[in-house]
């Protein structure tokens, strides 16, 4: 394990960030990643712990402790096959994983932990300098066809397994370019968009055949971004593949009914931030301006993060948020909680940047004039044993010119789903196992669902994971064995 006594002798060092006047500025990620030393020290620091509770933590199963030393011996291009081999696109889980790993990392009990994602950032963004990480294509086709419904992690993870053991992958995205909310959702300060390009091209190469613009299924509900211009029926995608992988992203958005929600200046976070995205990647200049108003965004997760970030670089007056949910300690009672994933408070880069928070808020009630939002009337609330109530005397007005509801996803589209006839869960989720052989196969036959489609919204990571383990469900579906990973 590296050096033994590195845990001792060094400090936890943290990537860098560019400063807040110099990255508002621009839509570039501003992430400084280790370099060649300190991620060596990084690597150092890993223990021999006896039992690596980070491997369970993470869910793909990286083998941290093995990329650890293989750091810190300065045998990148090693570090590189280990974390490919549980992991296919850790440019991803480098920048935008929350890294639970490092929550059950064992130093990390009476010290702070290896910094396991930083260690990932910097292996995969030297092996793709180096040009590293090839193209691994099947050696023999084995004549099967698999349809996979959706371009997101999942949707690729899934696809590469299976390219790469043969089968011919057809990838169907109902918007322009592939990579879901990874490409719409995600802003290009946290994900650049090269990077997708940059795996797109690896998976083409592996044989995986990509058709965008195309929705399977019916007319999708208003709200969904939707750039489909032809739409192909689920019984003929039955017909014409082997096997099918629902994969889409949980993208109905959690609504707000409070009196006044129809007011011009109230939208959903996507609203705001999928016409970012195509923007900054060269599209229409997107329809909602932030700049010089007075923004509020109700939801405290990432997603009201990156527009509390968006906001910020279109030069709003003030950015506020809000969260319902009462404000977590400042440190984690780590004997209770490790080594699982604490309840504690997490400040990102764009809160850095400029955001008001506050928590405990409810929203009663959009406030207008001629049909425009001007403020919100808000309420405290008392939390006590889970359940809250509202006090006494504490409603409140805020002004706002733009209120951005960021409180989460519900389920996947419903209309993909009853589509093909899958049963759903009560969640709204396609239902299907995880565990045994024919897990992650649906009611429908052929039909399989991972990711968001099957377990609601979630981290990417945990999609990279079941897009991994429905892949080799389906190589056993149709091949009677597999040699994927489980």
């Amino acid at each position: 394990m590296g050096k033994p006594t590195g845990f001792l002798e060094f400090e936890r060092l943290a990537e860098g960030y560019a400063p807040v006047a110099e990255r508002l500025k621009h839509y570039q990620e501003f992430v400084v990643h280790l370099d060649d030393a300190g991620a060596k020290v990084q690597g150092a620091r890993c223990m021999d712990c006896g039992i690596p509770f980070c491997n369970s933590g993470c869910p793909v199963n990286n083998n941290i402790p093995d990329f650890n030393d293989a750091v810190y011996r300065g045998n990148w291009r090693a570090a590189s096959a280990i974390l490919h081999s549980t992991n296919n696109f850790p440019e991803l889980t480098g920048r935008i994983c929350p890294a639970p790993c490092e929550a059950a990392c064992t130093l990390g009990i009476n010290a702070a932990p290896v910094g396991i994602k930083s260690l990932e950032r910097a292996i995969i963004d030297k092996a793709g300098e180096n040009g590293w990480v090839l193209p691994q294509p099947a050696a023999r086709l084995t004549g099967k066809t698999v349809a996979v419904v959706g371009s997101g992690p999942a949707g690729l993870a899934a696809a590469q397994q299976l390219a790469r053991v043969g089968h011919q992958v057809t990838v169907f995205e109902k918007n322009d370019q592939v990579g879901g909310l990874l490409r719409y959702g995600i802003p290009d300060f946290k994900l650049d968009k090269r990077l997708i390009d940059w795996r797109m091209a690896q998976l083409q190469e592996e044989g995986v055949k990509f058709l965008t613009r195309t929705l399977i299924g019916t007319v999708l509900p208003p709200g969904i971004a939707n750039d489909a211009v032809r739409v192909i029926a689920p019984q003929r995608v039955l017909r014409e593949f082997d096997a099918v992988i629902l994969a889409g992203g949980a993208e109905t958005p959690r609504d707000l009914p409070a009196p006044g929600r129809e007011l011009e200046g109230v939208h959903f976070a996507l609203e705001f931030l999928i016409p970012q995205n195509r923007e900054v990647g060269g599209g229409k200049k997107n329809p909602i301006s932030a700049r010089g108003k007075h923004v509020v965004v109700i939801g405290g997760g990432d997603t009201g993060s990156d527009c509390v970030g968006t906001a910020n670089r279109h030069g709003a007056a003030s950015v506020t948020q809000f969260e319902l949910m009462p404000r977590p300690p400042a440190e984690e009672d780590k004997p209770l909680t490790w080594p699982y994933w604490p309840s504690k408070l997490r400040t990102s880069s764009s809160h850095d940047e400029g955001c008001a928070r506050d928590w405990s808020v409810a929203t009663k009630e959009f406030i207008g004039e001629k049909g425009k939002l001007k403020a919100l009337k808000c309420v405290r609330l008392d939390w006590q044993g889970g359940k809250m109530t509202e006090v006494p005397g504490s409603a409140f007005e805020v002004r706002a010119d733009l209120v951005f509801l960021a409180m989460g996803f519900t389920q996947p589209i419903a209309a993909v789903l009853d589509g093909f006839g899958v049963v759903k869960d009560a969640r709204g989720n396609a239902s299907a196992t995880t565990d045994g052989r024919g897990c992650y196969a649906t009611n429908v036959a052929k039909v399989f669902a991972a990711g968001d489609m099957r377990r609601g919204q979630s981290l990417v990571v945990w999609a990279i994971r079941e897009g991994r383990q429905c892949a080799r469900a389906v190589d056993e579906f149709l091949m009677g064995t597999s040699t994927l990973p489980r």
